[in-house]
């Protein structure tokens, strides 16, 4: 007796089983990164550390900056106010209603990262100026976002 040789191989099979694998795979992943498999964490004495969110300083086309998307001063990211008006005291209400913010940068951790975003048509000193301050202010981690050429 002869054996035939195989002319052909079927695939689909093999197609079959990859599809399921790759099913299995992409489920999973997205339990794990959306974080929605059910798990109790284990209770401490301590609370954990607050994660660092990263602040960002934007500045737009008139030299105007924001802190978290409020508006502020260079002199108010300087002393944590962010009352814009020149004159104010510090340490409470006055009357001009400014305050101490608890989202300014004198009350943030120094390893809170910074992010700042500035317009591309500013001046170069009213970036340097705010860069200063902010690595006067005792801040480690500073980036500069850009987008990517085309």
């Amino acid at each position: 007796m002869e054996e035939k040789e195989f002319d052909y191989m079927n695939v689909i099979p093999l197609v079959d089983v990859m599809l399921v694998l790759l099913t299995i795979v992409l489920t999973t992943s997205t339990f794990i990164a959306a974080g929605v498999i059910p798990v109790e964490l284990p209770k401490a004495s301590k609370s954990q550390q607050e994660t660092l969110k990263t602040q960002t300083i934007e500045i737009d086309r008139n030299g105007n900056l924001y802190l978290n998307s409020r508006p502020i001063s260079l002199e108010g990211l300087k002393t944590g106010c962010t009352c814009s008006m020149s004159g104010h005291k510090h340490g409470g209400n006055d009357m001009h209603g400014s305050r101490h913010d608890k989202n300014c940068l004198c009350s943030l951790n120094r390893d809170n990262p910074i992010l700042i975003r500035s317009d591309r048509d500013i001046a170069l000193q009213v970036f340097v100026n705010v860069l200063d301050v902010v690595k006067n202010s005792g801040f480690k981690r500073v980036s500069l976002q850009t987008e990517e050429r085309k």
